[in-house]
């Protein structure tokens, strides 16, 4: 029944610097904007800016602008590596690319990280909400594998609430990968 996400919406303390940056610096399409006084769902009075960006592959990724509610603010309950915006890139090339072009316009960027399947840097938006840029690493034989694990991880996940190993050979292909990196840079 479902055809994908139609859109994923955030909140960004101001619309103008939020489709600039993505813009700028992940050449996102400003595609649309939506600005009322009443929410069209509840009625009630709320003045917004509702912008949408072209993520790519039919992906649209928006944001509001409230002025007249409070500041906005993170959920201290939850750590700042959590919750994030991940995006994918083709090669690892465009993947540095952007690490360059964010680097360059004095933002903090981490990475790149290998996860086993996927390479990701992570930096922060001008409203707080993290960013992960990822590309695919993994093999078909990787990715049906995890595939074939996932639903015993979850199980015994629900009955324990520690780390299941039947995919530790991934994070056993990261840290190999991670070492090199480092025994590469004389670290």
């Amino acid at each position: 029944m479902l055809k994908g996400i139609h859109h994923v919406a955030y909140r960004c303390k101001d619309a103008k610097e939020t489709v600039e940056f993505y813009g700028d610096l992940l050449g996102m399409d400003y595609t649309t904007a939506f600005a009322e006084d009443h929410v069209p769902s509840t009625g009630e009075y709320d003045p917004y800016m509702h912008v949408f960006l072209d993520a790519g592959n039919g992906n649209v990724l928006a944001f509001f602008e409230l002025p007249q509610q409070k500041q906005m603010a993170r959920d201290e309950n939850t750590p700042l590596w959590v919750q994030h915006l991940a995006f994918r890139v083709d090669r690892m090339e465009d993947l540095l690319a952007v690490k360059a072009r964010a680097e360059a316009r004095g933002i903090d960027v981490l990475g790149p990280t290998d996860h086993g399947i996927f390479k990701s840097i992570y930096f922060f938006d001008p409203n707080g909400h993290r960013v992960e840029l990822a590309v695919d690493t993994g093999t078909p034989e990787e990715l049906a594998e995890l595939k074939r694990v996932a639903p015993l991880m979850l199980e015994e996940w629900s009955r324990t609430k520690k780390a299941p190993q039947h995919a530790a050979w991934l994070h056993e292909k990261a840290r190999a990968s991670h070492a090199a990196a480092k025994a590469r840079l004389g670290e």
